[in-house]
């Protein structure tokens, strides 16, 4: 049974000449004790459920403000790695550039080199052509001669200083046979 603040103030004991019945009073202050001492336990019992509630909720705080490191930890690391990677990026960039820039500056002095060469080539085909050429027009100019009469006085011998020196620079050992031979 309950007692409330109201049972408490409106219960009437029996009364008797000479005042109220004790047993009724030792009744009803058993009842009173009873409920107080199932009061005081219930209150004990919620402060023991509050002291672990606010132990729990403490609890709860302290991870909840790990939990809030954590997250801002990672959002640094993150954040530290997407840097990284974009200075990495940057690096990878500016490196194939200079390799690109490398290869380009090679590859235009190996041009370079080549047509120095072809210019080279084709001075030298101009330079033996003429000295071929020459060399062609003297000994066309030997037949010619040699065609001629011997009465017409013209020997092998003047005809050949005729030929340009550069045909005899080409041809020494033919040279040194016409004027053996003649």
């Amino acid at each position: 049974m309950t007692i409330t603040p109201i049972d408490i103030q409106q219960h009437q004991f029996k009364t008797r000449p000479i005042g109220y019945e004790k047993s009724g009073v030792d009744h009803y202050l058993e009842q009173i004790a009873e409920e107080l001492e199932n009061y005081h336990r219930q209150v004990q019992e919620l402060k023991e459920e509050l002291a672990h509630t606010k132990a729990a909720l403490q609890e709860m705080r302290q991870r909840e403000a790990a939990v809030k490191e954590t997250l801002l930890t990672a959002q640094q690391i993150t954040e530290e790695i997407k840097a990284n990677a974009h200075k990495e990026a940057e690096i990878s960039m500016a490196e194939a550039e200079l390799e690109a820039e490398r290869i380009i500056y090679d590859a235009t002095k190996r041009r370079s080199e080549l047509l120095n060469e072809i210019q080279e080539i084709r001075r030298q085909k101009v330079s033996f052509e003429s000295s071929l050429r020459g060399l062609v027009e003297g000994h066309l100019r030997m037949l010619d001669i040699e065609a001629l009469p011997s009465e017409e006085g013209a020997s092998v011998a003047q005809i050949s200083s005729e030929v340009e020196p550069s045909a005899r620079e080409m041809l020494p050992e033919q040279n040194d046979e016409d004027s053996q031979g003649r």
